[in-house]
């Protein structure tokens, strides 16, 4: 069994599987036979108290929010994304993610192709990393900063110009990210 999984995974060695999988058994993630050692018995949540499975929520992912050049935003839900409830307080309705797309924030960690966890709210403070909708009713990911007669986007990507307003609509923060490896 060892020589297939080593095979299966990529592993170096067949003691390298071995000893993930006695982990596995000591944290109770997993039950093995003695008589069978081919058979591997994956612990249910509800019959190992060890395990502690966090509640979730299903937080909507609405439409696509560049962090580049801006793209129109469309209000519809496309998909539901679970996350830890201690991630998101307790005003989950206030809740939703953004899937990004552009380079604009990279300097910032938020990539192309992350998903952004935004809390709906209508203010934001200077350095605040926020979803604001501009006057041409566009979507977009910037850090914010209030100036004294506008308003500057500042993209956290050296190589691009922020975007100047004289009124921006702020959509809400972005408190965290998901990133896919």
């Amino acid at each position: 069994m060892f020589a297939k999984l080593v095979e299966a995974v990529g592993l170096a060695s067949s003691s390298t599987v071995h000893g993930h999988l006695s982990r596995l058994e000591e944290k109770g993630y997993i039950r093995r036979d003695p008589t069978k050692p081919r058979a591997i018995e994956i612990v249910s949540d509800q019959t190992n108290d060890n395990i502690n499975m966090e509640e979730t929520i299903h937080v909507p992912v609405i439409s696509k929010v560049t962090a580049g050049v801006p793209i129109t935003a469309v209000e519809n839900i496309e998909e539901y994304f679970p996350l830890p409830e201690h991630l998101t307080s307790t005003h989950n309705s206030d809740i939703f993610i953004l899937n990004v797309v552009g380079d604009s924030m990279i300097e910032a960690g938020i990539l192309d192709g992350d998903k952004v966890i935004v809390r709906s709210q209508t203010i934001a403070e200077n350095g605040d990393i926020i979803v604001a909708m501009t006057e041409e009713d566009e979507a977009t990911v910037k850090r914010f900063y209030k100036e004294k007669n506008r308003y500057r986007l500042q993209p956290e990507n050296s190589t691009m110009e922020p975007i100047y307003l004289d009124n921006v609509a702020v959509i809400g923060k972005v408190i965290g990210l998901y990133r896919e490896m």
